[in-house]
């Protein structure tokens, strides 16, 4: 899949993000306002503070994307690791066509404040863009603790036109351009789950 099917990823017109400032600039600034201090603090950033992991160099880790189904375990794919990621291309998602189901999302922020941390994701079957998707996550602080995220609920595409054998090319990238993450995985549709 080409780099240019997820578009321009930049900002709308008229805003310019700010400089990035590390957790411990951002704990300095504006020190003597309590109200902004508790705020900051709810984000993770505290004064003094340093990173979560201090052993991992990468800022945002994405743990695991996964299917949850009504009725059904969630179909886990564990991007944690080269090794898991590698392992994807030969791992087949079976959607039941027809359900409804939505995907999430587990990940952790390391060292620095991460903001518009964003999930895109472009479907093609055949070769032919099927679907794009387009999912702000938010904006979020270093943290020990795993944040997940869900996203709104689908509905799987229904009938023998739609069944068949589907390529997802998915991204995490946050406003500064900044990709964290980016891989290929597929999925079928079939008219029951395996």
């Amino acid at each position: 899949m080409a780099d240019d099917d997820f578009g321009p990823t930049t900002s709308p017109v008229g805003y310019k993000a700010g400089a990035k400032k590390t957790a411990a600039e951002l704990a300095e600034m504006d020190a003597a306002d309590e109200s902004l201090r508790k705020w900051k603090e709810s984000l993770g950033i505290k004064s003094g503070g340093t990173g979560v992991n201090t052993s991992d160099p990468r800022n945002v880790v994405l743990l695991s994307i996964a299917m949850e189904s009504a009725g059904r375990p969630d179909v886990v794919l564990f991007l944690d690791s080269p090794e898991a990621i590698a392992a994807l291309d030969s791992q087949v998602m079976t959607i039941k066509e027809g359900v409804e189901y939505r995907l999430k999302v587990n990940f952790r922020v390391n060292h620095d404040v991460v903001s518009g941390l964003k999930y895109m994701h472009v479907v093609k079957r055949s070769g032919l863009k099927v679907d794009k998707a387009d999912e702000m996550l938010g904006s979020y602080g270093p943290s020990a603790d795993v944040y997940e995220k869900k996203f709104p609920v689908e509905e799987a595409p229904s009938g023998m036109l739609a069944r068949g054998h589907y390529n997802v090319r998915s991204r995490f990238i946050d406003d500064d351009q900044h990709v964290y993450l980016e891989w290929n995985w597929s999925f079928d549709i079939k008219k029951d789950w395996e």
